[in-house]
């Protein structure tokens, strides 16, 4: 199957006697510095689920595969408003793109306030110094299919942005954004008790995307928040996902269209004892370049599913959780791309897989996870 991963090892855990990271190291942003090495920006979770962004730069062995990182301090912790709450609060899942047109990184994550998780998202020019740029807003749909659906009062996660400009529903150019809106009654603990068989429910527990107008994202980068145009771009469909899917890895372009890996969560088999219940694995998107609300191939079984000690115990058991991705051409190899992944929400993984020649026969275009 394209775009399986082969796991290339453990590249951090928690440093054991710091307290910022006694309940782990997960889910990190990545993203190649002006000087071309390869940074990480690691969930750093302390005592009382306390969330702090750290970055680190990664290490390779002689054969170019990570292996270690070198800690070079926090990038973000919870400050603002909308990243604290009376019992601590938290700067959690980094996703770091650059976005040419702004000659800028661009990290979207989640905010952990009173409110719940929202969405936010920081600018930097080095990777160093980042400038908060607000909470992302969700605005009316301006007649598109979600116009019955409030985004404003609900939660949100799992952002990641893509790194150019693209046409957008009206046919002006825009930067489009991914997301996993949080519906009321769609958290898969609580569709984990229904008694009946779930029917796909393609308004809830889906991967959306949203647009925001490029022109005045230029002139004012705090516009980058404000997104106005929303559509399904994919829900769950087979077993491995049937709980519910949401984003994971910044979309990169490939020669066949934008690729994505993302998760998805089912339930584990009952007859494990002490295991939980639910059990997140990672599946893959290709999107369409110009029009990427247009699925040109997804695949049918999940490309990492936990199955190492590393992956079934932790924190949270039963996790792999894609969130950074790194495109190999320091090494003359573009086609080969690496991905950092969560490990039971305790330490963090990488793997590695190519990019395929060709994609397989079966692959088409595909709107909304239906043939097209």
């Amino acid at each position: 199957m394209p775009f399986q991963l082969q796991r290339l090892g453990i590249v951090m855990e928690a440093e054991p006697g710091n307290p910022a990271e006694v309940e782990g190291v997960l889910n990190p942003g990545a993203a190649r510095g002006p000087d071309g090495q390869l940074y990480l920006f690691p969930r750093l979770v302390a005592r009382g689920n306390l969330s702090r962004i750290g970055i680190a730069r990664v290490q390779f062995d002689d054969q170019g595969d990570p292996v270690g990182v070198q800690r070079l301090g926090v990038a973000l912790e919870p400050e603002a408003e909308y990243e604290l709450r009376s019992n601590g609060g938290g700067c959690e899942d980094p996703r770091v793109t650059f976005v040419e047109g702004l000659q800028r990184y661009v990290m979207t994550y989640t905010a952990l306030g009173e409110n719940g998780p929202r969405i936010a998202l920081a600018a930097s020019r080095d990777l160093f110094h980042w400038e908060r740029l607000g909470l992302a807003t969700f605005l009316e749909c301006d007649g598109m299919e979600c116009n019955v659906l409030d985004f404003t009062t609900i939660d949100n996660k799992d952002a990641v942005i893509f790194p150019k400009p693209l046409r957008g529903p009206t046919g002006e150019d825009a930067f489009a954004i991914i997301h996993r809106p949080l519906f009321p009654g769609t958290d898969a603990p609580e569709t984990l008790q229904d008694t009946k068989p779930r029917t796909v429910d393609v308004k809830r527990e889906s991967i959306w995307i949203s647009y925001t107008p490029s022109k005045a994202a230029d002139q004012n980068r705090r516009r980058l928040c404000d997104f106005r145009w929303h559509q399904r771009l994919a829900f769950p469909v087979e077993q491995w996902e049937h709980l519910k899917i949401g984003g994971g890895t910044p979309p990169i372009l490939t020669p066949h269209g934008w690729l994505i890996f993302y998760h998805g969560a089912c339930e584990s088999c009952p007859s494990e004892p002490n295991v939980r219940r639910l059990r997140y694995s990672a599946g893959v998107l290709l999107l369409s370049e110009k029009h990427p609300r247009f699925i040109r191939y997804r695949a049918i079984s999940p490309v990492l599913e936990p199955e190492l000690p590393e992956e079934m115990t932790g924190t949270v058991a039963n996790v792999v959780f894609p969130t950074a991705v790194d495109q190999r051409t320091d090494l003359g190899q573009p086609n080969r791309i690496d991905v950092y992944y969560g490990m039971a929400d305790s330490r963090i993984g990488a793997a590695r897989t190519y990019v395929p020649e060709e994609l397989p026969p079966e692959a088409r275009t595909i709107r909304y996870g239906k043939a097209k």
